[in-house]
Parts: structure tokens; C-alpha cells; sequence
């Protein structure tokens, strides 16, 4: 595999965690924040932020689709990421923007990887040839107990999704792989406790990504 790829012009930031974890939150005040410094900001997810995107989210989430081969979920979560990159985050981070994202490669990695128990090296090869490897310059983790996580999905939205709806071990797997990942390349990752409060979570991510601005 290459080298990872970051960027030279803008800034690409990711949020990623488990079900529950307040990333949409965090995102979107960290945004704010930076918009409020006059900086244009590109605030995005995956998967469904391109019309492609969108089509994968209603197969990949849906309860409807029953059961997908784990290769074929992989495969699938891989060419959201491709056509993400190539319609939304590359022609921002060129303008020079702040991009921030909500889930990336980590994502796949922990749920089709750890938590499906395919295997990672080869998941990670796909993926990172699907993003022509370009990393983020920091992933804030917002990590969390997986059945605290999901209890705050069931406080908010109505039923779960078809990866909500897995078995607690898979979540517990995800978890996990998560903090392996963040764990192994420590300058690159931010590990917040998400039971903190809004306030308190969204003040240490201004200090750490503040620094890198």
C-alpha cells in the first residue's frame, strides 16, 4: 500500500464513533465555529452526500434490504466514498476549505471490518484505493458505551436502521475497532469521551483543531 495522502491546501477533519455518539452535533458546531472566523467551510457525510450517494444510503440503511453479503455492504460503502471524494471533498479541500465529515474510511474499517470479521487488510486496501488514500489531517473519535449509544438512538428517532438494528456483541466489535484504529496512529486521531457534555466536547475539539488552523 502507499503512503497516506494529505492534502496541501485546506483542511479535512472527520468525525467517527458508534451509533449515539453526538458526531452530527459536533460537526455542526464546530462548523459554526468556523465559519464565524470567516473560513468557508464544507460540512458533509457519509454515505448519501452525492445523488449516487443517496441511492447506496437507501440500500446500505434501509430495514427493508434484508440481508447484503458483507462483501457486497463493503463494496457498496466504498463507491460512496469514491464518488464523495471525487464531487465533494477533493474540489473543496482544493479551494482551500475546511471540510468536515462525518464518517470516512474508519467507518467501513470498524463495521464491515471489525464488526462483519472481514478481513481488514484486504478491506482496507479497496477503501483506501477507493479515496486514492487521502486521510484526513485529524479524525475525532467520539467514543461511547455501545448500549448507551444506542439508547440515545431510541430516545430520538423513531426505529432503528438496518446497522443500528445489529446484534449489542457486533456494536461492541465496532467499538473496539474504532479504538484500535485511533490507537495506532495517534498523531492523526482526537479520542473524546462523548458522555461529556455538548459544551464541554465542543470546546476541546475547537483547542485541538484551532491548533492545526
Amino acid at each position: 500500500m502507499s503512503s497516506p495522502a494529505y492534502s496541501d491546501s485546506g483542511l479535512f477533519v472527520c468525525f467517527e464513533g458508534g451509533e449515539g455518539g453526538g458526531k452530527s452535533t459536533q460537526a455542526e458546531l464546530l462548523a459554526q465555529w468556523l465559519e464565524g472566523d470567516g473560513r468557508e467551510v464544507v460540512l458533509t457525510h457519509e454515505p448519501g452526500a452525492t445523488e449516487v450517494g443517496q441511492k447506496v444510503r437507501q440500500i446500505v440503511l434501509s430495514p427493508e434490504t434484508g440481508h447484503l453479503d458483507d462483501r457486497t455492504e463493503a463494496l457498496l460503502y466504498a463507491a460512496d466514498k469514491a464518488e464523495h471524494l471525487d464531487k465533494v471533498v477533493v474540489p473543496a479541500l482544493q479551494r482551500d476549505a475546511v471540510v468536515i465529515t462525518d464518517r470516512y474510511v474508519d467507518s467501513s474499517l470498524a463495521y464491515q471490518g471489525a464488526g462483519r470479521a472481514l478481513e481488514v487488510a484486504e478491506l482496507e486496501d479497496m477503501l483506501r484505493w477507493a479515496t486514492s488514500n487521502l486521510r484526513p489531517h485529524l479524525t475525532i473519535l467520539l467514543d461511547l458505551e455501545p448500549s448507551a449509544g444506542l439508547t440515545r438512538v431510541d430516545e430520538l428517532v423513531a426505529g432503528r436502521d438496518r446497522i443500528e438494528g445489529e446484534p449489542l456483541e457486533f456494536h461492541h466489535r465496532v467499538r473496539q475497532g474504532f479504538l484500535d484504529l485511533a490507537a495506532a496512529d495517534p498523531e492523526h486521531y482526537f479520542v473524546l469521551d462523548a458522555r461529556g457534555s455538548v459544551e464541554e466536547i465542543a470546546a476541546a475539539i475547537r483547542e485541538r483543531v484551532g491548533a492545526l488552523l
